[in-house]
């Protein structure tokens, strides 16, 4: 055996895929194949963690998307608002659209009451020029002041009332009703120029007053009125009325 291998000796290995000889001959091998798969790790894959993402995100009504209906009210709409940001506060896409959603529907509902003013203001219009001609010429006797004369004569006729009522115990309003009556001529006249036509709208103001008052007052209940307040005196706060009006929205 020994003799054999000397007279054939062949030493190989195996380095690259080729194998060696001691003769010098080259003898390829076929390389080893195999698949090798890397095992996939947690961090590749996207973490959402315990946040909650809002699902209607992308949808487009408002209304939809808070979850309410078209007709729902403005406490509604905040208690939408307000549960949805709390259930999805983590989510900074989730509060973004939320938020989106109701700032929408507070405009929308702005917009609404805008368009709802000047709606009545147009019906209003529209009414009294559709109204009959004596509906027209009286409406042509009245305006309407700036708030500041309103509650500036407010204020007056109001501090006569009390005046009265204050001093009922000692004297009638006999005092206080002449100079109301003398503040409506002024008022009246310095708005219209013409001191006939004011001292007519308050002497009328005056009897209208009074008699309205001698009508009204005994319908009061007895147990609702102060033992000093007579019959003259509650007539009197009827006919403070009526000369406010006269002053204040007649022409």
């Amino acid at each position: 055996m020994a003799a054999t291998l000397l007279s054939n000796p062949t030493l190989s290995s195996s380095f690259l895929g080729h194998s060696l000889s001691a003769r010098g001959h080259l003898k390829r091998t076929t390389p080893c194949s195999c698949n090798f798969r890397s095992p996939r790790c947690a961090v590749d894959t996207p973490y959402e963690g315990s946040i909650s993402k809002f699902p209607r995100v992308n949808v487009w009504d408002p209304y939809k998307r808070l979850g309410i209906t078209t007709d729902a009210s403005e406490e509604e709409v905040w208690s939408a608002r307000n549960f949805l940001l709390s259930q999805y506060a983590g989510h900074e896409r989730s509060a973004e659209s939320i938020e989106a959603a109701f700032e929408k529907l507070l405009m929308s509902s702005f917009t609404n009451r805008k368009r709802t003013k000047i709606n009545l203001k147009t019906r209003l219009k529209k009414k009294v020029e559709e109204s009959p001609p004596w509906v027209k010429n009286l409406l042509s006797f009245v305006e309407v002041p700036p708030p500041v004369i309103i509650l500036r004569r407010l204020f007056l006729f109001a501090f006569m009332a009390c005046w009265s009522v204050m001093n009922s115990a000692e004297a009638g309003p006999a005092f206080q009703v002449a100079l109301s009556l003398a503040a409506c001529i002024y008022f009246l006249n310095d708005k219209n120029k013409s001191l006939p036509r004011a001292a007519i709208i308050g002497f009328g103001a005056l009897v209208v007053g009074w008699i309205c008052g001698s009508f009204l007052v005994p319908l009061i209940p007895t147990f609702l009125l102060q033992p000093t307040w007579t019959l003259e005196l509650l007539t009197s706060l009827v006919v403070y009325v009526f000369m406010f009006l006269g002053c204040t929205f007649l022409k």
